[in-house]
């Protein structure tokens, strides 16, 4: 065989094992002690880190048996700590909700100037300390803040007050329903609402009957990661509130109080309400994904 003929057949050949030496390893073509190593170290961090706790938060809080763990529970500043927490959850997860949907409609379905910021701002809460945000708080509204001398004028209080709380629970929250509906409002393009624009329908009827039917399990998902926050809150709201007992606390510096005073069993008790909160709020976390359509794609593909 002549040289080039010779170099030419060894190219051919080098073509024809290089799409081999390229494939990819799979996960299952590893050795067996990767894999059970890889998953026991999994699965020793996940007990240690997050059953174990979860566990020793009920085995404390029923520690003097179940007598101790429902008065605990009963217990009259527990119960205005569990009211004033559902009720400040029940103004900002609306309002979190209603913001997120305006956000995350002139973000994607419009362009403007001004929009790179907007989402600049949506996110600062990720990157801000929750106590930042409470110490702010109080700067603006406090009684020697930039409005406190106005407020103190027309008997208005915010800072130790409920206001407060509510207003440092929304800005620790904000960003979590409209980041859940950017990306999919992104993804979803908008050919269904023109079409529905060229059919007639008005803005709100675009909205009502084609926009909003589509992000419905995007935006419910938003929302339950928004309230599982907004009741867990602890740095910002612990800055406004002045712990005040029975009045400003939230059911975790109801925690903190308890567990400072040495009541271990009383403080893991209330606890446990949060780590019930935390599981079903893991559980309709599954549900709505499970029922997205992006996820049932998913599951359908072979």
């Amino acid at each position: 065989m002549t040289p080039p003929a010779a170099a030419a057949a060894e190219a051919a050949a080098a073509l024809r094992v290089a799409p081999a030496a390229r494939r990819p390893r799979r996960a299952a073509a590893d050795p067996a002690w990767v894999r059970w190593g890889l998953t026991a170290l999994a699965l020793g961090a996940l007990g240690l880190l997050v059953v174990a706790p979860t566990a020793l938060v009920f085995a404390e809080g029923l520690a003097r048996g179940w007598g101790a763990y429902r008065a605990a529970l009963l217990e009259p500043e527990a119960l205005r700590a569990v009211r004033l927490t559902l009720l400040t959850a029940a103004v900002a997860v609306p309002a979190n909700t209603l913001f997120g949907l305006c956000a995350a409609w002139c973000i994607t379905r419009f362009r403007w100037r001004g929009k790179t910021l907007l989402v600049t701002l949506i996110d600062l809460p990720f990157g801000v300390s929750p106590v930042i945000s409470g110490m702010v708080t109080v700067l603006l509204f406090g009684s020697h803040g930039l409005l406190g001398p106005w407020l103190q004028a027309h008997d208005l209080k915010v800072v130790f007050a409920v206001p407060g709380i509510v207003m440092a629970t929304v800005f620790v929250t904000f960003p979590f329903v409209a980041r859940e509906l950017i990306p999919f409002l992104e993804t979803q393009g908008t050919e269904e609402e023109e079409a529905a624009h060229l059919l007639g329908a008005s803005g709100w009827q675009i909205f009502w009957r084609v926009t909003l039917p589509n992000v419905k399990w995007s935006l419910l998902y938003g929302v339950v990661l928004c309230n599982a926050r907004a009741m867990g809150e602890f740095g910002a709201v612990s800055v406004v509130s002045g712990h005040i007992r029975g009045e400003t606390n939230t059911v975790p510096l109801h925690v903190e109080i308890l567990y400072n005073e040495y009541a271990f069993s009383a403080s893991f008790a209330v606890a446990s309400l949060l780590v019930l909160l935390a599981a079903v709020t893991l559980a309709a976390k599954q549900v709505v994904a499970w029922r997205s359509p992006s996820r049932r794609a998913s599951r359908s593909l072979p």
